[in-house]
């Protein structure tokens, strides 16, 4: 879908505005011909796009993980990581994750200069994490990084007390159970039977119902209150929660995921400051280049074909939340996180 001329023009010249506002000089805003509405008036939090997918997951990934972590139902780009990792930290600083699957977050992390801890539930993702933190170590990184087997919902046990109040950036997603799409084979690939199957999308077993990913939509919501309240125990004052999230379709229903996250953050005691957009499409000279899944675009045209105009997604949104600064604290300094140390 072409991205609109006037919204460009808007975009170019909100940041016109703010490279200028030490000067005291105002660029004006473009109006859309159909509409009066001002690009810079938000009733919500406000909002900016992350340019994140350049270049294929593929790409991002090609020799910085492990063969394995492929095999993840629901990996989190590399990049969306590390624009985060980037704009709400500095060098030295703690990032942690409290879901952090095959260590995408504690990955990109170190590559940022950063420590990195993570936890996660099921003990072979455990094992490709720390894989991964080796491979990274091998570029030559000298923070430290580690990763935990357990439940997030205990954080208070899990982690170790040197953590608590010292994180500055908490990067995640929760858990799409059923949602995710895995990988594909086709009459065109390596089918057997020249049919379409699934693979790689489920996460470990899926009778175990202490996992989040197994259980039901509300009962994933409360458990992820739960870990933003373990989260806010970690992070430092003024720290910032990124939650990678979509929403998505049961019976062609929308569910509006991100929105039901933001009000996880309020009753974790947490404050939304931002809602963002993390591209998954490549912005070319005339619009975006959408790289969907196989059933993705299966699920689109079938829903074309009943009457409901769906489109393929391009973005995640990026809910960013942050703990209230403490009145009279000083300003936050990098933690001691054991630079040189091995998990």
């Amino acid at each position: 879908m072409p991205v609109s001329r006037w919204l460009i023009d808007a975009v170019d010249a909100s940041a016109r505005r703010g490279a200028a506002g030490a000067t005291g000089a105002a660029a004006p805003v473009p109006t859309d011909p159909t509409t009066t509405a001002d690009i810079s008036r938000a009733d919500g939090p406000p909002l900016s796009v992350w340019v994140t997918a350049q270049t294929s997951p593929a790409a991002q990934r090609k020799g910085r993980y492990v063969p394995d972590s492929t095999a993840h139902p629901a990996k989190m780009l590399p990049a969306v990581a590390a624009h985060a990792i980037r704009h709400y930290t500095r060098r030295g600083d703690l990032v942690f994750d409290p879901m952090a699957g095959s260590g995408t977050t504690l990955v990109e992390a170190l590559d940022a200069g950063r420590c990195a801890v993570g936890v996660e539930y099921e003990p072979h993702w455990v094992a490709v994490a720390r894989a991964n933190l080796e491979l990274a170590r091998t570029r030559g990184h000298d923070v430290n990084g580690e990763i935990v087997q357990g439940d997030a919902r205990q954080l208070p046990q899990l982690l170790p007390e040197r953590y608590r109040g010292q994180v500055a950036l908490v990067v995640t997603s929760p858990p799409y159970g059923p949602a995710t799409h895995g990988q594909v084979v086709t009459a065109t690939t390596d089918s057997p039977d020249g049919k379409v199957h699934k693979y790689h999308h489920r996460y470990g077993n899926a009778l175990d119902r202490g996992n989040l990913a197994n259980v039901g939509h509300h009962r994933l919501l409360a458990g992820f209150t739960r870990i933003l309240t373990g989260c806010a125990a970690v992070l430092r004052p003024g720290g910032h929660v990124a939650i990678t999230v979509r929403p998505w379709r049961e019976h062609s229903e929308l569910i509006d995921l991100p929105s039901q996250i933001i009000a996880c953050g309020r009753g974790a005691g947490l404050i939304p400051v931002e809602r963002c957009v993390a591209l998954l499409a490549r912005v070319a000279d005339t619009g975006l280049v959408v790289r969907g899944s196989f059933f993705q675009r299966d699920f689109i045209r079938k829903q074309r074909q009943q009457g409901l105009p769906l489109h393929l997604i391009a973005h995640e949104d990026v809910v960013v939340l942050r703990k209230e600064l403490t009145p009279g604290a000083p300003p936050a300094t990098p933690a001691d996180c054991g630079r040189g140390e091995r998990a």
